[in-house]
């Protein structure tokens, strides 16, 4: 059990939160939810032993606590599978210890002797000892648990130098579960798992019987793990034994009961007050008024629930339009060292595309991310169109900003002289207002740095944005601010994301990304699953990969291959001749808002519409040629 009473922590005598009081027992699993920065990530270094607090924190004696942190440490050199075998510390002292006894007894040969039977001894207690924590089981246990969280077996062996730092919270997840915890403390822990392994996670703690308390803005993964909430709100706790949703609509309950409440005692105050000083100079009627003011004394307020309403202010800076294409991409292919990720990919986009890219894990979403931003290198043709400017914000974006700097300062690395004096107003309408300004990035929250990430990219105006899972470490209310200020984005969108409630109404099309191909879904997220006839999002990830039949593509005619080769040159040069004539029509939009003498005659106005006309006819037939060219 843990019992925490009155618990208290400051920064720099800044509260970050007072007088907290709550039990945990056995089978609770806990939704620890509130506003980015309220000091959830906080209170978990506090019962892990890691922060300095006031008040009492009682734990059972020998109680075992895994703690798994947003921010981690990391060993370089091992394999996955080595790395993963350090969670059974002793296990590997006593797999040691057995070693060098089992060497030792080989050269001895006074097997009548006291020290020899005492080795024996020795070795009787070190392999019972061994058989019960587990030390025949194991190396079973671990490749369990690593297939669980998305590794493959024949990766076991790989080093975890070259791993992602998702990758490697994977590894530290798996060695947490694996060492019977009695207490799991989890800070966002499925921001870097795809949807089969938060769903094997899920099971994994539905069946766990310690205590869980978790921190994540997952309202589906809450919902399906937790079994109460806690939410951190203005320095105080508000405590159901109810998962979030649930929750959500007791405390709205609650609240609703307070003000109407509230209202009823205020008028029934009012009333009083009224005969008070209806009476109160009246001699009769003099010690009714007292009366009254003492019953007044003694009426115990009611008070309403205060919340925490802020939300950051989000708009997207949209710069001059681009022109017609956006991206195209001919026979892209993208490997790491012997894995393929991407294989012979193509793709048109146009202006005012929204599309998602879903899929599992490290089958290339966020690699065809990068590939369009020009990031990483591949194989293939991309193009990028005319007057494309590209807003990109990277899985890991916050792990680019300068720890030592302050807010302000690292808002200064991309500003310029148009929009510094722009900085300070921009972080209050992220919520980093007054004093926050100076604060060191370091100190920040995982939200937090989200937060300052997506401002400092907004510093600058683009009209395509690529964003790669943008909600991680965004708390709830963030979360739907970011989605209102997207839907009202006018530009291109391309959205990599798990989450089905913030895609969806964002998108038009989806891309689905499985066995190194890609495959295309003319229509929203909900008409995506509905093609794939899924009742749940995460679903779509559990299937196996369908394995096609040997010898069932058929081959291309060398008379097919010539025309496809036709196709592509014919509309190679209608994208320039269109580039051309967009430039050309700019050119007679400026002479216009310029109200120049020119415009007058009536052959500038032909000569313009001559061109828009022409420019429509290549818009038309480039569509046909892309029609054949799939076909």
């Amino acid at each position: 059990m843990i019992d925490i009473n009155n618990l208290s922590v400051s920064f720099a005598g800044t509260p970050i939160f007072s007088n907290l009081s709550f039990k945990l027992t056995s089978g609770n699993r806990v939704g620890l939810i509130g506003k980015n920065g309220v000091g959830k990530s906080t209170l978990l270094r506090v019962i892990a032993g890691e922060q300095e607090f006031d008040g009492i924190l009682a734990i059972d004696k020998n109680t075992k606590i895994g703690f798994l942190k947003q921010d981690i440490d990391f060993n370089y050199g091992k394999t996955i599978l080595e790395e993963t075998y350090l969670a059974f510390s002793e296990i590997n002292t006593i797999e040691s210890e057995l070693s060098k006894i089992h060497k030792e007894l080989e050269k001895r040969k006074d097997f009548e002797s006291e020290s020899y039977h005492d080795l024996l001894h020795k070795l009787d207690d070190l392999t019972q000892r061994f058989e019960l924590i587990g030390g025949y089981n194991y190396k079973g246990d671990t490749e369990r648990i690593l297939q669980g969280l998305g590794f493959k077996r024949g990766d076991f062996n790989k080093k975890t130098d070259a791993l992602s730092g998702g990758w490697r919270m994977r590894i530290e997840l798996a060695k947490i579960l694996l060492q019977n915890n009695e207490v799991l403390l989890l800070d966002e822990p499925t921001n870097h798992l795809d949807l089969e392994s938060i769903l094997w996670f899920e099971s994994f703690l539905q069946a766990y019987r310690g205590i869980v308390l978790v921190v994540s803005h997952d309202k589906m993964f809450l919902d399906n793990i937790t079994n109460r909430t806690i939410e951190i709100s203005l320095g105080s706790i508000y405590d159901y034994k109810k998962p979030y949703s649930q929750y959500l609509v007791i405390r709205q309950e609650l609240i609703e009961k307070q003000l109407q409440a509230q209202k009823n005692q205020e008028k029934q105050i009012k009333h009083t007050e009224q005969l008070i000083e209806k009476f109160r100079y009246k001699a009769s009627k003099a010690a009714f008024a007292q009366s009254l003011i003492k019953k007044l004394e003694k009426v115990e307020r009611i008070e309403v629930d205060v919340t925490d309403n802020s939300v950051m202010h989000v708009r997207f800076p949209i710069s001059e339009q681009s022109g017609k294409l956006i991206f195209t991409l001919d026979e892209v292919s993208k490997r790491y060292k012997e894995n393929l990720v991407i294989d012979r990919f193509s793709l048109l986009l146009e202006r005012g595309t929204r599309i998602a890219f879903v899929g599992q894990n490290g089958m290339g979403k966020s690699t065809l991310a990068k590939i369009l931003v020009n990031e990483i290198d591949f194989e293939g043709a991309l193009k990028i169109g005319h007057n494309v400017k590209i807003g990109y914000f990277a899985q890991n974006q916050s792990d680019f900003l300068n720890g030592n700097n302050t807010l302000l300062e690292e808002m200064e690395t991309v500003a310029n002289d148009h929009n510094r004096i722009k900085i300070r107003n921009m972080l209050g309408s992220f919520l980093f207002g007054g004093d926050a300004v100076d604060k060191k990035v370091k100190v920040l929250s995982g939200g937090e740095r989200n937060r300052l990430a997506l401002c400092k990219m907004l510093m600058n105006p683009f009209n395509v944005l690529i964003m790669d899972e943008p909600t991680n470490h965004l708390d709830m209310a963030s979360k739907s601010v970011l989605k209102k200020a997207l839907k009202s984005f006018a530009g291109s969108l391309i959205l990599v994301s798990h989450d089905r409630d913030f895609l969806q109404g964002l998108v038009e099309k989806v891309y689905e990304f499985r066995e190194h191909k890609i495959k295309e879904y003319l229509g929203d997220i909900d008409y995506y699953l509905e093609r794939r006839k899924f009742d749940n999002f995460r679903e779509v990830e559990k299937v196996a990969p369908i394995t096609e039949k040997k010898n069932s593509s058929r081959k291309i005619s060398r008379e097919e291959e010539k025309n496809k080769k036709k196709l592509k040159n014919r509309i190679g040069k209608l994208e320039l001749n269109i580039e051309q004539f967009e430039e050309e029509i700019k050119g007679f939009d400026s002479l216009i808002a310029g109200k120049d003498a020119s415009i007058t005659q009536l052959d500038f106005f032909k000569a313009y519409q001559d061109k828009k006309d022409e420019l429509e006819k290549m818009m038309h037939e480039w569509t046909n040629l892309q029609e054949q060219l799939m076909e």
